[in-house]
């Protein structure tokens, strides 16, 4: 039986919408056949997603959440195909469910696609130079930077990352975006968000208040 590699059920994802896991498992399935795990999620009803991927989506509604007492808050936009699937509870939950996402695991773009080219090869630099550092012959490097690049992007890609309500840690937030098309029958597309912190970038002030207080009772003499 063939290994079923990350870059397998990447593809297989790509081709049917389907989830990280149920993708995994059609693999194993069908022997690392590609094709015959197609059918496999199709045969389960797991891949309609996938059929789905490509209509249009210009409706949906832009979803807030504010934390820590309004120290993070969060702005997503969330698409869909129709302004009844806009107001549909299920859709509402998901849209809070992503922005809630977003201000617990700070990503910094929607899908991998969108990492510019250079930040890609900065990470990669970085990657090597850690495993120099460590020691590593330069003959493994390139075999383990895909790995490395993977977790890359499952830290910085709201998509890639795990989602936050999966004690397992199993599941991604593209796993739950399409399980969501799956029961509401619309495509779906997360197309941005913006996230604040309160302070961020700020030059805070440092006080000291012992000086504070000796001046307030002496009268500012020294």
């Amino acid at each position: 039986m063939a290994e079923v590699t990350s870059a397998m059920v990447k593809e297989l994802r790509e081709k049917t919408g389907a989830g990280m896991m149920d993708c995994k498992k059609a693999l194993t399935e069908s022997g690392g056949d590609i094709e015959k795990a197609i059918t496999w999620l199709r045969e389960k009803g797991l891949a309609t997603a996938g059929k789905k991927a490509g209509r249009s989506a210009t409706e949906g509604a832009v979803g807030s959440y504010i934390h820590l007492g309004g120290k993070i808050g969060v702005l997503v936009e969330v698409n869909c195909e129709t302004d009844f699937t806009a107001r549909n509870d299920k859709f509402q939950a998901l849209v809070k469910d992503v922005a809630m996402q977003i201000a617990w695991s700070d990503p910094t773009w929607v899908r991998r696609e969108e990492v510019p080219a250079e930040e890609l090869d900065k990470e990669k630099s970085a990657i090597r130079g850690e495993l120099r550092e460590q020691g590593k012959p330069e003959a493994m490097w390139e075999k383990i930077l895909p790995g490395k690049v993977e977790k890359f992007y499952e830290k910085k890609c709201l998509l890639d990352q795990a989602f936050f309500r999966d004690p397992d840690g199993k599941r991604t937030v593209k796993d739950e975006i399409n399980a969501a098309i799956a029961v509401i029958g619309e495509n779906m597309q997360v197309r941005r968000f913006t996230r604040y912190v309160l302070g961020e970038g700020l030059k805070k002030e440092t006080k000291d208040f012992a000086a504070e207080v000796s001046a307030a009772v002496t009268g500012g003499k020294k």
